[in-house]
């Protein structure tokens, strides 16, 4: 089938040698700024995709990162963004404008941001033809072992939504895999669900300091 031909235009990956990534990046570890690794996790368990399409939990790998986007013409990324707006705030950024947006916070001394990633993309001549960012302004990025804050949980079902019309336009393909089929994280602990649940109560945790330590300041 030539490309030309209306079903080629609607299915542009058709013959093109066309490959999608969604990527979702952060630390689940660190409440809010786990979001763009949420948004993978739940396009994952809800939709299933064309095999042109690739999710990938990107995490903190910073450099690690850089074969998916080479690999990728067309590149969707969620992520939490410190736009310096209110709370669970939705932005999307495109093409040129992206590796300014990116990182709202780095983790550690040495992560390697993914705007570095993107630079050695572009420096080595393997670069996405599309870029797009969904990035959610956080709320709490400092609760070690925290989840998402619910204002942020919110807006993660509008970045969804915003996600997978982009990815229909480009042709990804999805189909919502009925609620009794979708896949379960539940074998993960690192699952939203499991994550939430197992967390030990603030008193267990201690969050406010070592209590041996704070007991002997007190005497």
């Amino acid at each position: 089938m030539h490309p030309s031909t209306p079903e080629a235009a609607c299915h542009p990956h058709r013959d093109s040698g066309e490959t999608i990534v969604v990527l979702g990046i952060g630390n689940v570890l660190w409440a809010d700024e786990g979001f763009g690794v949420r948004c993978v996790e739940a396009l994952q368990r809800r939709y299933a995709f064309g095999a042109h399409v690739q999710l990938v939990d990107g995490g903190t790998q910073g450099l690690y990162l850089i074969h998916h986007v080479q690999a990728a013409t067309r590149l969707l990324i969620f992520d939490a963004i410190d736009y310096g707006l209110a709370p669970g705030t939705l932005k999307t950024v495109e093409d040129d404008e992206v590796p300014r947006f990116l990182g709202a916070k780095k983790m550690s001394l040495h992560q390697t941001g993914f705007q570095e990633v993107l630079l050695l993309a572009q420096l080595m001549g393997q670069y996405p033809e599309r870029v797009t960012l969904i990035g959610c302004q956080p709320q709490e990025l400092e609760d070690y072992g925290g989840s998402l804050r619910p204002v942020v949980k919110t807006a993660l079902e509008d970045a969804l939504a915003l996600g997978v019309d982009l990815l229909r336009r480009w042709g990804a393909e999805p189909v919502a895999r009925p609620a009794e089929q979708e896949l379960s994280g539940a074998s993960s602990l690192l699952a939203l669900e499991a994550y939430e649940a197992l967390r030990p109560s603030e008193e267990a945790a201690c969050r406010v300091g070592d209590a041996r330590f704070l007991a002997r300041a007190a005497d």
